[in-house]
Order: structure tokens, then C-alpha cells, then sequence
């Protein structure tokens, strides 16, 4: 019998997961003993005989599990950056077992029972702060999930769990299966009018691959996005925008329509039976927005400053599109293809002009150069461990002494077993044990154009401020330095999540920052100033609209979760026509529909949550306002945002947090300004 390498410890540089060594057989097996393990290990804790404290129970629990969470990590991250049908397979075979375990301890009725028995004492245990913390998360983590249910209450929880766990995963499989089933093969070369020379250079090589004739275009975003900017071809190009906007809408086996109905109405009534009003009403309970009521408010009054400027500038937009193509009613098609013409006009600015100062490993020595300059991080390469593909580099990172800081993943191109977008995940967290500090695991996963036989991979400005954000999630990952894996790192308030990553986009608009790396992959020149102060110029272009479009995802988000009867809706997109009926400038598309793909809600984490983007921009604006004032390398604001935020997790309210870094409560002026939203 061969031995199963994910059951023991890992024999690897810096305890780096194996996984050229893993076979997908041997997941199924590994979980199986992992979830065995750590129930015992959670037996021990609820049967022990000793007095409940602290350390015995509280902590204990937080260290529990580290064998399972690690295959989790490794197993689920694949499933989005490498999956194939035999991991999607697993991956349905082993939810249902994790969420079996996950309720196997929040309705053990031993273990809550010293759970409280400690939280009942917590004014007399003379605790740290992150100790209050961790006792009051696990503690919430019981009450919250149906310890204090009945038995027949608490059958009914695990079953609304499994079936949640398989149709989110059923969600995120057909999404990815329609996003790489679309294909539009091109003949006639004319229909690639206007089209960038990198980006018809790799629709060739696409069609080569496949061994077909002509130009091929995915929805894959670096095939989708410059076809949808620069094709003159208007029929193609709606073709191409319906496809994306019909994934799993259209009423065949890979139809998302059930799918997003039953995840609805099943969060709804998990959140009824624990005794919550609605979905959200559970999820923003512990969030700094706290309530519905709140988030609405915050996401319509944002509504009601920036309508009136996306509706000029949808105005605009048309008059624009209308003389100059004769262009009567501006459809969704349109959009990018006429707002990049109308930006070139305004600001003599063109992606493509730009894309040649971003060559990709520019801007990843730039991320770290801006890291080192901040918060004395090194970054260097190796070849010493093992990755999933070879597409993906490998770096140590140390701080000035030499000490390990962080090992970090980075994975920027597409291929068919990766979702779309852009995430930052970790392989294995921070943690404080035994005196050790255990250094986290960390990655960046992105969808940026591949290099091609005449030219290395060259980034939009957009996929540049991606990178950015990405890399300060990362940044929040690495910098960890809490005792604790449940509050390490990017284990903090769900609209806090994103500060860390839209403060770091804002360096790639200053002159100080871009001259570090925004170099001419030919000439080696230094990006022409009046390029940056165009990028600048621009920045606010059409903010009226990207804000409006941000707000009816958040608003789209909440009609589906703060719904108090969603048993009543019939028709998705019915319901989502409803929610958009006041964020709608283009006409609307009767066979497309967003909810059936947004992977984001009904997927990923951002239930209820989809609003944080927007929350945490007053943040950014508010503390990046701050670097600018003393210079945006200056080093005393750079620890104070190092020692304040990045480093501490979860440990405390992320106002509190926010508070001793900036000394006051983020001003909204900021980000009104910053958009152009206040005069």
C-alpha cells in the first residue's frame, strides 16, 4: 500500500506543501483520516476532566484541526486555480463531510458547555486583549451556529448546511464549465479591426493551440475584456457580451437559476432558525456595518451623490457614440468600446500606449520594491519549492534581518482549470505556538494576458492596479503576527477585509511610485510624465458610472439576503430586474443575467458583504489622504499602519484598529473627493 503523503508532516523546505507528490486519490482518504484526527482531538477537549479554562479549552480548540485545515487549503485552492472533473468530484463528495465536522463541533453540547462555562468568567480571567477576542469569536461561533438549538432544531441546521455546501460548489463548477465551453473563432480578418497586435497575436496562438484556423476569443477576461474595448465589429461584440452576461442562464444543465433560488431561501431559513430576521441580519451582526438597515443606507446615499454625475456621463457617452458612429441607443456593448474612445479624445490617452511601461515582471518588482520601501520586506525567488503548475513563481520573503517572513505563491495567467478574476488565498496561516512564530503561506491568483511568441506579458493599467490590490491582501497575510490562526492575517471583519488591498491600488497613481517600475519593456525608458499626470487626469473618468455599477451589486447582494420571504421568488430575473431598477442606464438584456454568475455571493465569501468594496473605500481614501500628507513612503506612517492594521488580524475592533493608526474615525469627504463626487 502506497503511502498517502498528505497524512503526515510535510518533509519540505519551509513545511511547503508537496504537490507535485499529491495524486487527486489521495484527498479523499487524507480527509477522511484529517476529519478523524481532529474529532478526536475535539473529544478530548469536551470530555477533559480538569476545570474548563482558557488554556484548556479555548485555546486548545483554536489549535485544533491544523492537519485538516491545511488539506482544506491545499485541496480548495486547487479547485479554483487547477481543478479538473475528478477534484470538482471530490470537492462534492467532501463538503458535505467538512460541514458534517464544522456542525459536529458548534452543536457539541459537552464542548459549548466549557466553552461558557469560560465565557462566563471572562471578567475574572485577567485576559489580553486577543485573548477576549478569541474567547468571544468562539463563543459567538457556537451561540451563532445553533448550540443553544434543540435536537431536532440542530438536525435541521446540519441538513441545511449539506445541501448548502453541494449547491455552492454546483454554483462555482458551472460557471467555470459555460465560461470555458464559449468560443468565437474568427476567419475574416477584417472583424479584428481595431484590435491591439498582442491581443490578435494571442487569439492566434489560442486557435493554434486548438489546432483551428483564425483568431480565437474566450471569456476568459484577458481574451474578453480588449475584444469588448477596441473590436469595431458591433455584432461581435454583442455576441461575445451576450455569452458572458447568459453563464448558467440558459435553462440547460449547467443553469444556475435553481441553484441561486435555493441557496436564497435556504441562508433565509438557516438564519430563521438561529433566530435572525433574515440572511443578513446574521452575516452583518459581526461586521462594522452591524445591520441591513445600515449597509442601505451607506449604499444609497453613495446612490444619490454619484447618480446625477453617471447620468451625465451617460449623456455624454452617447452624444459622443452618436456622432461619431451615428449610434442611436448605446447598449451594453458599447460601453467599454465607446468610454475607451471618448478617454483617448479627453485625455489623449490609450491603454494600449500604456500597456508597453507594465511589463508584468516590472510590476511585480515594483509591488515589492513599494513593499520594501514601507515595510522592509525582501523579496527572492526560488526554485526550492514545489507548485501546482508551472506557471506559478515562488518567493521567500524576509524582513531587513534576514528573518522569514513569509513563503509566497504568485499564479497571474489563465488556463482552463482557473476561474476567472483576480483572489489572494493562503496555504497555511500565522500562528504563535510553543514560542514559535510560525510564518504563513501566502498567494496571489490573477487572469493576466500570457506572453506571446514576439511579446512578454504586458499589463492595462487596470490589470496593474489588480496586481496592487491583490499584493495587499497578500501584504495583510504576510505581515501577520497574532498567536492565533483564527485571527492571523486576513481573518478580520469582512468589510475591513478590503483595506489593506484598495489602500495599495492608490501608488499606482503617484509620479514617485510608477518612476520605480513603470519602465518601457524595449527602451528601458522611464514612463513619460505626462503619461502619469494623464493617468491621474483620468482616474475619475467615468466614476459616476463605475460607481453606480459597484452600488447595483452591493444593492443586487442585499435584495437577495436581507429578503424576508425570498420563498416567494419565482423568477431571478425578475427579482434582479427589481433590485438594478434604479443603478440602470443601458437598455435591458433579456437573456442575460448577472446573479446566475455572481460567483462572488453565491460562491465565494461576499454574501451580505458585497458592499465592503464600497465601505472600505471610505478607508482607503481616508488613510491614504494620511500617507499624502507626509510623503507616501514615509516610514513613521508606514509602521503605524504595519504595527496598527497589517499585523494585527482580527485581535481587536477594526475601528479600534483603524483608530490608533489614523487617530480619528475615517472622514467619507476622501473618497467623495477622490471620485470627483464633491466639488
Amino acid at each position: 500500500m502506497t503511502k498517502n503523503i498528505l497524512t503526515k508532516p510535510f518533509e519540505t523546505a519551509y513545511n511547503s506543501a508537496p504537490f507535485s507528490k499529491i495524486t487527486n486519490e489521495d484527498f479523499l482518504p487524507a480527509f477522511k483520516q484529517a476529519i478523524t484526527s481532529a474529532k478526536s482531538e475535539i473529544d478530548a477537549i469536551a470530555k477533559n476532566n480538569e476545570r474548563p479554562t482558557f488554556k484548556n479549552t479555548i485555546e486548545a480548540l483554536d489549535f485544533s484541526g491544523e492537519q485538516l485545515g491545511r488539506i482544506s487549503s491545499i485541496f480548495f485552492n486547487l479547485n479554483s486555480a487547477e481543478t479538473n472533473d475528478t477534484i470538482q468530484k471530490i470537492a462534492q463528495e467532501v463538503s458535505p463531510l467538512l460541514s458534517e465536522f464544522s456542525n459536529d463541533i458548534t452543536l457539541n453540547e459537552d464542548l459549548f458547555k466549557r466553552v461558557k462555562a469560560v465565557y462566563d468568567t471572562k471578567n475574572s480571567l485577567n485576559l489580553n486583549v486577543e485573548q477576549q477576542t478569541l474567547l468571544d469569536k468562539k463563543y459567538k461561533s457556537f451561540s451563532r451556529n445553533g448550540a443553544n438549538l434543540s435536537e431536532d432544531k440542530k438536525q435541521e441546521l446540519r441538513d441545511i448546511d449539506k445541501q448548502l455546501s453541494q449547491l455552492t460548489l454546483k454554483f462555482g463548477e458551472n460557471v467555470l464549465a459555460e465560461t470555458n465551453a464559449f468560443e468565437m473563432l474568427i476567419t475574416n480578418k477584417d472583424d479584428l479591426s481595431s484590435l491591439p497586435e498582442g491581443t490578435k497575436e494571442a487569439a492566434k496562438q489560442l486557435a493554434e493551440s486548438k489546432e483551428k484556423e483564425g483568431w480565437l476569443f474566450t471569456l476568459d477576461y484577458p481574451s474578453y475584456i480588449p475584444f469588448m474595448t477596441y473590436a469595431d465589429n458591433r455584432e461581435l461584440r454583442k455576441k461575445l457580451a451576450l455569452a458572458a452576461g447568459a453563464k448558467a442562464f440558459k435553462g440547460d444543465a449547467l443553469d444556475n437559476q435553481d441553484n441561486v433560488l435555493q441557496i436564497v431561501k435556504l441562508r433565509f431559513q438557516r438564519a430563521n432558525l438561529l433566530g435572525y430576521k433574515t440572511h443578513a441580519h446574521f452575516v452583518l451582526e459581526e461586521r462594522m456595518a452591524k445591520t441591513p438597515e445600515t449597509v442601505k443606507s451607506f449604499l444609497n446615499e453613495l446612490l444619490e451623490k454619484a447618480k446625477p454625475a453617471a447620468e451625465l456621463e451617460f449623456e455624454n457617452l452617447q452624444n459622443f457614440a452618436k456622432e461619431l458612429d451615428g449610434i442611436e441607443q448605446l447598449e451594453k456593448w458599447d460601453a467599454s468600446y465607446y468610454s475607451e474612445k471618448l478617454k483617448q479624445k479627453l485625455f489623449s490617452l490609450d491603454d494600449e500606449k500604456l500597456k508597453p511601461y507594465f511589463k508584468l515582471e516590472n510590476v511585480i518588482d515594483g509591488a515589492f520594491t513599494v513593499a520594501n520601501k514601507l515595510f522592509d520586506l525582501n523579496f527572492e525567488e526560488i526554485d526550492t519549492i514545489d507548485t501546482y503548475h508551472e506557471d506559478v513563481l515562488t518567493y521567500k520573503v524576509t524582513n531587513n534581518d534576514g528573518d522569514l517572513i513569509s513563503i509566497f505563491y504568485a499564479d497571474f495567467f489563465p488556463r482552463s482549470g482557473k476561474r476567472n478574476g483576480a483572489w489572494m488565498t493562503s496555504y497555511k496561516p500565522q500562528s504563535i505556538k510553543h514560542g514559535v512564530n510560525d510564518r504563513p503561506h501566502i498567494s496571489i491568483v490573477c487572469n493576466f494576458t500570457k506572453p506571446t511568441k514576439s511579446k512578454p506579458s504586458l499589463l492595462t493599467f487596470n490589470e496593474v492596479t489588480t496586481l496592487f490590490h491583490e499584493f495587499g491582501h497578500a501584504l495583510h497575510g504576510m505581515l501577520a503576527n497574532t498567536t492565533y490562526p483564527s485571527l492571523s492575517g486576513t481573518s478580520v471583519f469582512w468589510d475591513f477585509v478590503e483595506l489593506p488591498s484598495q489602500v495599495l491600488e492608490n501608488w499606482c497613481y503617484e509620479k514617485e511610485a510608477l518612476e520605480l517600475f513603470a519602465t518601457h519593456y524595449e527602451t528601458g525608458e522611464i514612463i513619460p510624465m505626462d503619461l502619469v499626470e494623464k493617468i491621474k487626469e483620468s482616474a475619475t473618468f467615468h466614476e459616476g458610472m463605475q460607481t453606480l455599477r459597484q452600488l447595483s451589486f452591493g444593492l443586487l447582494d442585499m435584495s437577495w439576503h436581507a429578503c424576508e420571504s425570498p420563498e416567494t421568488i419565482r423568477s431571478v430575473k425578475a427579482h434582479e430586474t427589481e433590485a438594478f431598477k434604479n443603478t440602470t442606464l443601458y437598455p435591458e438584456v433579456l437573456e442575460n443575467c448577472m446573479s446566475t454568475s455572481f460567483s462572488h455571493i453565491f460562491q465565494g465569501g461576499y454574501s451580505s458583504g458585497y458592499y465592503s468594496y464600497k465601505w472600505a473605500e471610505v478607508l482607503d481614501a481616508d488613510a491614504f489622504e494620511y500617507f499624502k500628507e507626509s510623503g507616501i513612503f514615509n516610514k513613521e506612517i508606514a509602521d503605524k499602519f504595519k504595527n496598527h492594521v497589517l499585523s494585527q488580524g482580527g485581535t481587536e475592533n477594526p475601528m479600534t484598529l483603524y483608530k490608533r493608526f489614523r487617530g480619528q474615525e475615517p472622514k467619507p469627504e476622501a473618497l467623495l473627493k477622490r471620485a470627483g463626487l464633491l466639488k
